[in-house]
């Protein structure tokens, strides 16, 4: 039985608004855990999304499918010029990426 599970995600880039005292107190316990600030924003969006139980009970109802997305996810070009522009750095803070996390078994 191999010691590592390999779980390959999708992440895509938002942008979001913080306040600056929030935006400092992430980067810091990002700095505490040795950890990203994408990670902690992450990791701590899954923890209370899990730890709401109203809100698991809303995922439950139809209107959860039916909710107009707010979130400003950037997106890659897919044009098929696109091809030709694969080998070029995209423009600042556009990115989407597949990423591989490694868990302990």
């Amino acid at each position: 039985m191999p010691l590592l599970e390999v779980i390959q995600t999708r992440q895509l880039s938002a942008s979001i608004r913080l306040t600056d005292t929030t935006a400092t107190l992430v980067d810091q316990y990002a700095s505490f855990i040795h950890a990203s600030a994408d990670d902690v924003v992450e990791q701590a969006l899954a923890y209370v999304f899990s730890k709401d139980r109203d809100f698991q009970e809303f995922l439950k109802t139809p209107h959860a499918q039916k909710v107009t997305p707010t979130l400003r996810i950037r997106r890659t070009t897919t044009a098929p010029y696109a091809v030709e522009q694969a080998n070029k750095k995209p423009a600042a803070g556009v990115e989407s990426s597949d990423s591989v996390q490694v868990l302990k078994a």
